[in-house]
């Protein structure tokens, strides 16, 4: 379930002045102290958030968990049988129609996401 727009200004709310989402997808994470914890991931023109949801649902975020530069890679997507991602050492499955945001989100950053520049000398 996609996060509504009353969750998402409680996203903005808590980010950084200024930062602008580019992308927002809900996560849970697998094992550790934490397993079965709700997350939104809020990419941003500058970090990414990751966001505590508590017990309010996997949409309503409640405060931030962590947050990680915006050139930090969520992928490579593990596709074998729930989708999931690791980052800072932790484990997150993700629902299936959140993959291509993921990789988008990557994208932006990878050195290989563009053809190389065929006329670099001009």
């Amino acid at each position: 379930m996609s996060p509504s727009s009353s969750d998402r200004a409680r996203v903005r709310a808590l980010l950084q002045p200024g930062e602008r989402i580019s992308y927002l997808f809900p996560a849970s994470m697998v094992g550790g102290p934490y397993s079965s914890s709700h997350f939104l991931f809020a990419v941003t023109d500058t970090s990414i958030t990751v966001l505590d949801t508590g017990l309010d649902g996997r949409t309503r975020p409640n405060a931030v968990w962590r947050r990680y530069p915006r050139r930090t890679k969520l992928g490579p997507v593990d596709l074998s049988v729930i989708p999931e991602f690791q980052l800072g050492g932790r484990v997150y499955e993700v629902d299936e129609e959140y993959v291509a945001e993921i990789h988008a989100a990557d994208a932006e950053w990878s050195a290989d996401a563009m053809p190389p520049d065929p006329l670099p000398h001009l």
